[in-house]
């Protein structure tokens, strides 16, 4: 899919049901590496950066077997000799997420050789933090002309006090840490959904893993970790990507299967805002009758705090709402990709510097030609188009099948005439 056009203006109604959650399928599937036997992975989405990892696994020589939403990988055949040989680069380059390989490969194998990752462009996101910490578990680093190759003798448990709450340097200390002679204590580590997630899966696995959920994991390093089951919760920002576009619609809509207590700050924000909200047995039901009401501010955080994946999808609803707001974006510089496209479809916003804006709420949004120039972005622009009067066409379609298994479909189930070519 190329474009995605859409005739906006039309209230929302109808269900859909949310899709398995692809920050929280990737670490598990890279920590089945761990295992020796064959796990299997429930409500795991279609998604390009799923089968990217589906590929460095089967490259690996991992075997992999897909049965509608479940995913079996068997793993007691990865070799040392294809790590070395290293991973397909067009896998590699087109996902960021590939850079968790390294904690569990090294944890498997005790070396890898690792392309640098890809993804969207939203910042620099440095691996510098990745590496320090790693060295900190006995792990060596020598620069290459494709990347890096890394090794340990023996990795060891020790502490390791990450300066900042890195997702994906809390995952690869995690990976490496569970095979770790010893016991490793990481401090500072990251609290969203995906590494408890990561941590449940291993658990189930036997691994010895205290602290789930908090800033301080304790693990004691084991010799043999064996295949498990593990279902993936619900995407909390493809359900938070939904309820933006009933916010900036209006409309009501059920949002089956949403992982209602991942989203505390996003449905605060949205209950400000004039929304309601409530947890049913089947999801979220989500209600919009008026026009939203501006936030003062709103200021993305690390987990539990309001989700930097969330800010995009948020900005269309902010361009309509009564009142004015200032954003300001907390965790990743150039996030704001969209502006010059919303202030095309007629918001008014002002950027004062890479990490922050201020929204002037109008009445309405008009269609344009838009350009997704990364993931969250696209989906975001979808959800201005969804609102907007007349037609938007979003361009730059391959961003937003990274992270939406089928957005047109999903949204034409709650009434949206959208489709994508």
């Amino acid at each position: 899919m190329e474009s995605i056009y859409i005739h906006g203006g039309i209230a929302l109604q109808g269900q859909v049901r949310v899709q398995g959650s692809k920050n929280a399928v990737l670490p598990v599937m890279a920590a089945t590496l761990l295992t020796e036997g064959t796990s299997t992975i429930g409500n795991c989405p279609r998604l390009k950066d799923v089968y990217h990892m589906q590929t460095l696994l089967e490259s690996l020589g991992c075997v992999t077997a897909r049965d509608k939403e479940m995913l079996k990988v068997h793993a007691a055949n990865v070799s040392t000799l294809r790590a070395r040989d290293g991973m397909p680069e067009d896998a590699v380059r087109g996902m960021r997420s590939s850079i968790i390989l390294l904690g569990a490969l090294l944890g498997r194998l005790g070396e890898v050789r690792v392309e640098y990752p890809g993804g969207c462009v939203i910042g620099e996101r440095p691996i510098d933090i990745h590496i320090e910490a790693l060295k900190k578990l006995n792990v060596h680093f020598e620069e290459k002309s494709y990347g890096f190759y890394a090794y340990s003798e023996e990795l060891r448990g020790t502490e390791v006090s990450l300066p900042v709450p890195s997702v994906g340097a809390t995952e690869n200390l995690i990976l490496a840490a569970v095979r770790a002679k010893g016991t490793t204590v990481i401090r500072g580590a990251a609290r969203e959904p995906e590494i408890t997630a990561l941590c449940e899966f291993l658990s189930l696995c036997g691994a010895d893993i205290a602290g789930t959920g908090s800033a301080t994991l304790i693990i004691q390093g084991v010799e043999r970790l064996t295949g498990a089951d593990y279902a993936i919760a619900g995407d909390r920002i493809v359900a938070g990507t939904y309820l933006c576009a009933c916010m900036a619609a209006g409309g009501e809509v059920l949002l089956k299967e949403a992982p209602v207590l991942q989203m505390r700050e996003t449905l605060a924000a949205a209950i400000r805002m004039g929304a309601v909200c409530q947890e049913t047995e089947e999801g979220l039901y989500v209600q919009m009758e008026e026009r939203p009401k501006a936030l003062k501010r709103l200021a993305t955080a690390p987990y539990p705090g309001f989700p930097t994946d969330m800010q995009s999808p948020f900005l269309p609803v902010l361009s309509l709402a009564e009142g004015e707001c200032d954003v300001e974006e907390n965790i990743f510089e150039n996030r704001f990709h969209i502006v010059p496209y919303l202030q095309d479809m007629g918001a008014d916003i002002t950027q004062t510097d890479a990490r922050h804006i201020h929204l002037r709420g109008i009445e309405e949004l008009t269609g344009r030609r838009v350009l997704a120039k990364e993931l969250r972005g696209g989906a975001a622009l979808t959800v201005a188009g969804v609102a907007a009067k007349g037609v938007t066409v979003v361009d730059g379609c391959k961003f937003i099948e990274r992270g939406y298994e089928n957005i047109c479909r999903d949204l034409r189930e709650l009434g949206v005439r959208i489709y994508g070519v």
